[in-house]
């Protein structure tokens, strides 16, 4: 569904010119259309990004995507109205995907290729992540987390579930739990996620759970020192949102991805991300690119794109559901080996004593709650 108003009618949107520097042709004006999932939208950022590096002046651009706040604030967005015969309205795919199993394409490189093709004009790729945009007061704001700590205390957001249509991204919440539990003292967790999904809570954490709005979770992303989560939008935020002062240049992030996608299409260069691709005989020519690891009986065609190789949950070892094996192969020992390289290295910190008091009084006014 279209929206009533242009998404970029936002306070930072430039106007439009009505007519070029002589000599110059007209720029050509786009709306841009997809309205798949949030982590996707992070993706087209970067085309649009892109497009403009490339084409400087060429282009005035609109959106009309499933999440306006992805776009609040970006000086590339520019209202346009569909009922204006210069605008092109192009909708936006990444059909690059089908390639991605054989060849070294990043999710980022699939809009572009496809908006590319579709202007008739070939886009540079730009910097390997999203483009997300904050404003001042943004970065001014204190953080959700602070607001009940009363103190900056560093902390890392965690996904410990899933979109409960995609069944087979989802790692065991037996085991996001022993990796909370072994940073208890060090690493205060704050637990997010939509509430129409998957999330187990979690004991020994911030929940935050179903109380961010996509605006908040953006500015969440920006105060946390590092990320644990599945292949969700949250990995893709951890690169495309600005890091805060002070930190390093790029935010440390864990992601438990097993072996539905092919790791080239999913990772950044500097995550540490967990994959099977190459150790099973299902996703050994890229990923699998499943759907559910059983059917869910909900007339879904997904219950048609089931994982070929089942851990039952009954099989020896810490688990509480069935999981696809490439993601039971993942041990908590293993994700917390990756965090602790961030610390190790020295691009995190854990907490210190009066951090770590502040956190242990916390965890105890939310058992209580």
């Amino acid at each position: 569904m279209t929206p009533a108003t242009p998404q970029g009618s936002t306070s930072s949107s430039r106007a439009i010119k009505s007519s070029a520097p002589a000599g110059q042709p007209r720029p050509r004006k786009l709306i841009l259309r997809n309205f798949q999932s949030p982590g996707d939208i992070v993706m087209l950022t970067a085309a649009v990004r892109d497009l403009h590096r490339t084409f400087p002046g060429q282009f005035i651009t609109d959106v009309r995507t499933s999440c306006a706040e992805l776009w609040e604030n970006n000086p590339h967005i520019t209202p346009l109205r569909e009922e204006d015969p210069e605008v092109e309205v192009i909708d936006c795919h990444y059909p690059l995907i089908h390639k991605s199993n054989q060849y070294p394409y990043h999710f980022i490189h699939g809009f572009t290729d496809d908006i590319s093709t579709k202007i008739g004009q070939r886009i540079s790729p730009g910097p390997f992540k999203g483009s997300i945009f904050l404003t001042a007061q943004e970065k001014h704001w204190m953080s959700q987390v602070q607001e009940i700590t009363h103190e900056p205390v560093p902390f890392w957001i965690v996904v410990a579930g899933g979109k409960a249509d995609y069944t087979i991204k989802w790692w065991d919440s037996v085991r996001w739990q022993q990796v909370v539990d072994h940073f208890r003292g060090k690493i205060l967790f704050v637990q997010v996620g939509e509430v129409r999904h998957w999330h187990p809570p979690l004991k020994g954490v911030l929940d935050l759970r179903g109380k961010t709005d996509l605006r908040q979770l953006v500015r969440l992303v920006y105060h946390a020192q590092g990320v644990i989560s599945p292949v969700t939008m949250l990995m893709h935020l951890a690169a495309a949102v600005e890091v805060k002062g002070g930190r390093p240049l790029n935010r440390p992030c864990v992601v438990v991805a097993g072996g539905r996608e092919p790791s080239q299409w999913e990772a950044y260069p500097h995550h540490q991300y967990i994959h099977m691709n190459g150790a099973l005989l299902c996703c050994d020519n890229g990923g699998c690119w499943k759907s559910r690891t059983i059917p869910l009986g909900d007339g879904d065609e997904k219950d048609e794109n089931l994982c070929v190789d089942v851990v039952p949950e009954t099989a020896p070892g810490p688990r509480s559901l069935p999981l696809p094996r490439c993601m039971d192969m993942i041990t908590a020992e293993e994700v917390c080996r990756r965090i602790e390289l961030y610390f190790t290295g020295g691009a995190a910190r854990y907490l210190d004593e009066n951090e770590a008091r502040i956190v242990e009084k916390l965890m105890e006014r939310e058992v209580e709650s």
